[in-house]
């Protein structure tokens, strides 16, 4: 891509994080030309009280495009199965938000603060990490480099949104159900898109049963924290855990470092990271939340302490919201190291 002024962009899908794409692009003040907003349908919608034309998404529709955002889905293959290809064909550089392409050796998955000089690999396609993995790996990054990594458990505690829409509106509808006649008046609602009630509860299942009896979304963690960090020996575990919060995921995680860091230090490290937040004073009950994560385009860590019975053991509990960092705002940091790169 040429070095340029500014730079046509295409956003395709206009559901929960088409929009924060929107909303981000705006706010970060990104060098757009043209805008155009694409989806399945020719429509109008309204973001931030700006008014945006919706067309109905075609190859034709990147003529002339530098660069185009899908926002994807999880779970279900999305737009950029179609269209990606045809994007990049007419010389669009594609960043994909869902899962189609990250496993894929020929296109770069890739999260700004971590492996941001990937970019320079791609062929016309970008995928863009699951928002439980993007959070972590720019929580830990930072102690990689420092002390190595050689293990790393963790336990995700996932909001509805990262569902999507539908599954918002169900833990509304089902919050509604119990207020009006209790517990037993939940069952009353039946258009769920989760597997289990959602409001009152907390299960652990994020996509579908595989290998090893995990999850599809556990092993997103392994195998993407390994393709970002460039380190496949890095063992993974994970558990995966869908909670009633509207948005901003949380994570338990646990790491062996290959060298000994101290908590103090680990503190000191991520404070002057890029993109993280250290909010850590558990005895005035101050540590991430996800309340306070939405919104904000941060990696908010805390409760970084030692494992007493393991020497290079530790803990931190990482939150960012999802649709921010976890998926719109990484697109468009994405976005942004493309056109650093640019010539």
């Amino acid at each position: 891509m040429k070095k340029k002024n500014r730079y046509n962009v295409a956003v395709v899908g206009v559901g929960v994080v088409g929009v924060e794409m929107l909303r981000v692009l705006s706010q970060r003040n990104f060098p757009v030309g043209e805008l155009k907003v694409m989806a399945r349908s020719a429509r109008e919608i309204e973001v931030d009280g700006r008014k945006y034309a919706v067309q109905a998404v075609s190859p034709e529709g990147f003529e002339g495009m530098d660069i185009a955002l899908f926002a994807g889905t999880e779970g279900e293959k999305g737009a950029a199965v179609t269209y990606a290809k045809e994007a990049a064909k007419r010389g669009c550089v594609v960043i994909d938000n869902g899962a189609d392409f990250r496993m894929d050796p020929d296109v770069p998955l890739v999260v700004p603060e971590v492996n941001g000089k990937d970019v320079k690999k791609h062929k016309g396609i970008i995928a863009n990490p699951n928002c439980s993995t993007i959070q972590m790996v720019v929580a830990l990054e930072p102690i990689r480099k420092k002390a190595g990594l050689k293990r790393i458990i963790v336990t995700t505690l996932q909001a509805s949104s990262g569902a999507g829409k539908s599954a918002v509106e169900q833990l509304k509808a089902e919050n509604a159900a119990i207020a009006a006649g209790g517990f037993n008046n939940v069952h009353v609602y039946t258009e769920r898109s989760m597997p289990q009630q959602l409001a009152y509860n907390v299960f652990p299942q994020i996509g579908g049963f595989t290998d090893c009896d995990y999850t599809s979304e556990e092993w997103k963690l392994v195998k993407e924290t390994h393709k970002i960090m460039h380190d496949g020996k890095i063992k993974v575990s994970a558990t995966t855990v869908r909670v009633p919060v509207r948005t901003g995921h949380s994570e338990s995680v646990y790491i062996e470092t290959a060298k000994t860091i101290t908590p103090a230090a680990v503190k000191k490290l991520l404070s002057k990271a890029p993109g993280i937040v250290v909010v850590d004073d558990p005895v005035k009950g101050l540590y991430p939340m996800p309340k306070d994560a939405e919104g904000r385009d941060e990696t908010f860590v805390g409760r970084i302490r030692r494992d007493c019975f393991v020497k290079n053991g530790l803990w931190l509990w990482v939150v960012a919201d999802n649709l921010r960092k976890g998926a719109a705002t990484n697109a468009v940091q994405i976005a942004e190291c493309v056109i650093s790169c640019s010539k």
